[in-house]
């Protein structure tokens, strides 16, 4: 991955709700700083609120969600929500994890753009960032 400043998008790396794991989040916010990207990691055991208020304090452009504890189909929503109703309604979300391939619908359907699994590659999320990410001035 190449290191271009990439239009100062600004990245949310967030662990929501009490999965302790947070390893996978890390890798992906380094990834994301790697390839140029302004990226904010906001540790674990966030509630919905707190990853609301960092998504609004920075002014994101993109919120990922690194879900392992099976919490995402009611953690995920009440995210998308805390941030669209703060007026933020182009912000990108993306989620990553153990998820069930059964729960992606729905998860889209909360506004998830794409939901990442064990084995995407680093490039592939740098790739949907830099297609899908909002521009703004």
């Amino acid at each position: 991955m190449e290191n271009k400043q990439r239009n100062n998008t600004r990245v949310l790396i967030a662990k929501p709700g009490l999965d302790g794991h947070d390893r996978g989040a890390k890798v992906i916010a380094r990834a994301l700083r790697d390839a140029g990207f302004e990226v904010v990691y906001t540790g674990l055991h966030q509630t919905p609120e707190m990853i609301v208020n960092a998504a609004i304090q920075e002014d994101v452009h993109v919120v990922g969600l690194s879900v392992l504890s099976g919490a995402h189909n009611a953690l995920v929503p009440e995210v998308i929500a805390g941030v669209r109703d703060a007026g933020m309604k182009d912000t990108l979300f993306l989620v990553g994890g153990i998820i069930p391939e059964e729960d992606f619908e729905g998860l889209k359907k909360a506004g998830v753009h794409m939901v990442f699994t064990p084995g995407t590659s680093l490039q592939e999320i740098v790739d949907v960032i830099d297609r899908d990410a909002p521009r703004r001035d």
